[in-house]
């Protein structure tokens, strides 16, 4: 197996702490900065997977600045600089404890409530007669609350209301960035051959102002199908070769677990973690149309450091 980041424990400059995500390791820098490096590891259903997938935090970074470049003129967003291809320095943001989850078509954790007859998510109707990876009438947005810890709960725009999450005019925002972002995302997948099915995008507050955080458009924040066989797979009720996360999922839920109470993790076989490996790499070449280059390295580790000081000395913080 290569050489994997699973975790990184770094001393650095002005640091006030470490959190440490399902996938990120997040050090705050001087109450003011966020160093946000993109390990390898791989969560579903809410849980971390033993085994570390290569490149996958090197993927992950790089669609997401990729995107984040992309989109400023349409979203203001976190991100100052990346000075390595797992790490990304921004902004320190206010979280907005809501992931914005907007979906274009019948899939995935939607298309399970809906197989179990349920009409409603988030308090959005769904049309009946639906098959699985139909496309909406229009794309929906089904939030969830961003929880610390274990699952993260389905939310309607009421209950986010009512409970205070954020407030109607910061909804309004939210909710209009949510859909401006996801039909950008959908026509420039469109141009490179795919469909963006869905995704989540998270948002914060920097200085008053409502800002995009976190990552955009990544396989562990999105779905893709292949446009060039939908249709024809749709029609013979085939199921759509997915480039994303689910299909680990699906290996999961074959395996019996789902992330619920007395089940037991499966372990992931080599070849298993390879071909994880292999499929984030060929949605990084197909979505931002560019050679991914591997840096693999035993000192890797100690690399990082060493640009996330030198790019922190550029912003002053020594």
């Amino acid at each position: 197996m290569h050489n994997t980041i699973k975790e990184t424990n770094y001393s650095l400059p002005g640091q006030v702490n470490l959190y440490r995500g399902k996938v990120r390791d997040v050090y705050n820098i001087a109450d003011k900065y966020l160093v946000m490096v993109a390990s390898d590891r791989i969560s579903a259903f809410d849980h971390i997977l033993p085994k570390p997938i290569p490149y996958k935090g090197q993927v992950l970074n790089g669609i997401a600045c990729h995107y984040m470049e992309l989109t400023k003129h349409l979203v203001p967003n976190w991100i100052i600089e990346s000075p390595d291809p797992n790490v990304a320095i921004g902004k320190l943001c206010e979280p907005i404890k809501l992931e914005m989850v907007i979906r274009g078509y019948l899939t995935g954790h939607a298309w399970r409530q809906y197989s179990e007859g349920k009409r409603m998510l988030c308090g959005v109707p769904m049309p009946d007669g639906m098959n699985e990876s139909d496309p909406f009438p229009e794309p929906i947005i089904t939030p969830a609350t961003k929880a610390d810890e274990g699952h993260d709960v389905d939310i309607s725009k009421e209950e986010i209301l009512k409970l205070g999450i954020v407030s109607e005019e910061t909804w309004n925002i939210l909710e209009n960035y949510t859909r401006t972002l996801f039909a950008f995302g959908q026509k420039t997948a469109l141009e490179r051959g795919l469909i963006l099915v869905d995704t989540k995008y998270e948002f914060g507050f920097y200085e008053g102002e409502v800002i995009l955080m976190d990552e955009i458009h990544t396989p562990d924040s999105s779905r893709y199908f292949y446009a060039d066989t939908y249709e024809e797979n749709q029609k013979n009720k085939v199921p759509q070769k997915q480039l994303s996360k689910e299909f680990v999922r699906q290996w999961l839920i074959e395996q019996g677990f789902m992330g619920l109470e007395g089940q037991k993790m499966p372990d992931m076989p080599d070849e298993f973690v390879e071909t994880v490996s292999e499929r984030y790499i060929s949605l990084y070449e197909k979505i931002t149309g560019k050679k991914f280059i591997k840096t693999d390295s035993e000192l890797r580790d100690s690399q990082i450091e060493l640009r996330i000081k030198a790019a922190l000395a550029k912003l002053g913080v020594k």
